[in-house]
């Protein structure tokens, strides 16, 4: 009887141990059966997911330059009607982007400022520009932005090269612009920035207001008549040690002895002239200071319109043909 009892307790520890480890090896198979594979999440810190990196930066126009800096900003991208504009009527022409634009300077100190309708290539020695250059379309001389008048410093520059409009006063010489105004009143942006003073020169006052400013009307006729023109102006120093001018004692502007203006049009009929002009009082003739692009060239050590193919470029460059101008 005690032996029944016996066999009868074993059975049922036997049936439960049974019963304990099927409930565990089933619990095990619904979990494994309902897990959800999680992804991976990366921890980007400072770098984005489309493996570009977040950096600081500075608001347009506010990094300073000073001696012996090398600063060349990115040049804003035109928007689309800039580059679409209609060609002159009746002459058929393509835009060329940046054509604008000489080679690299190695001869001097250069700083390039690109403005929103020009580029500056700045001296840090003169406090004057090497160049600047600019398409000039015929949009751009019809617009109604009034001429702003207010010469401004320019605050890209550290303020120990900053030029300050006060700085030409009693000086016997005009604010002279190389981009003029006038070549700007189609946006309210770029007529303020013509009158930065890295747009500015020494210039004589007769000079300025009157052949400098002839021949500044006459671009503007060319493009409205004719088609779009690429520009470069800016001065010469013909001596090491050029008069200065400015009453602050470590802002000192080099006044320039002579000012070179190149101009190219492109389309039906490609053609380019240049001019050289001492700075002085004079109203003659604009066909007097003609030269061709090469003698700027010589003159100044610039290389123009370096992106025109090489056999264009040695054509164009060359002549020097004013009554193919009107002149």
């Amino acid at each position: 009887m005690a032996n029944g009892k016996q066999n009868s307790r074993m059975a049922w520890i036997l049936i439960a141990c049974v019963c304990v480890f099927g409930a565990f090896y089933l619990g095990s198979i619904v979990k494994n059966c309902s897990r959800v594979e999680t992804p991976k999440t990366e921890k980007w810190g400072s770098k984005n997911a489309d493996d570009s990196y977040v950096t600081g930066g500075t608001a347009e126009g506010t990094k300073s330059v000073s001696d012996g800096d090398a600063y060349v900003p990115e040049r804003p991208e035109r928007e689309a009607s800039y580059d679409a504009e209609a060609p002159s009527e009746g002459l058929s022409q393509t835009v060329f982007e940046s054509l604008e634009q000489p080679a690299p300077i190695n001869n001097r100190p250069e700083a390039i400022f690109c403005k929103s309708a020009f580029i500056v290539s700045f001296n840090i020695s003169t406090l004057c520009p090497n160049y600047v250059a600019w398409h000039l379309t015929a949009a751009r001389t019809k617009g109604d932005v009034k001429r702003s008048d207010e010469y401004i410093e320019d605050m890209v520059l550290a303020e120990g090269s900053r030029v300050m409009p006060s700085d030409y006063s009693g000086s016997g010489y005009d604010r002279g612009h190389m981009c003029p105004a006038g070549d700007n009143k189609n946006d309210e942006r770029a007529m303020t920035e013509s009158f930065m003073m890295t747009n500015i020169c020494p210039q004589a006052h007769k000079l300025n207001s009157d052949w400098w400013n002839d021949l500044e009307i006459k671009c503007r006729e060319w493009a409205n008549r004719k088609g779009d023109l690429y520009i470069v102006a800016g001065p010469i120093f013909d001596t090491p040690s050029p008069k200065k001018i400015g009453r602050r004692k470590n802002v000192r502007i080099s006044v320039p002895d002579r000012f070179f203006k190149v101009i190219l049009m492109m389309g039906d009929d490609p053609k380019a002239i240049g001019f050289i002009v001492p700075n002085l009082d004079l109203n003659d003739d604009l066909a007097k200071y003609a030269v061709s692009v090469d003698k700027v060239e010589q003159v100044t050590g610039y290389d123009f319109y370096p992106n025109l193919p090489d056999g264009m470029e040695r054509r164009l460059e060359r002549e020097c043909k004013p009554e193919k101008w009107g002149l």
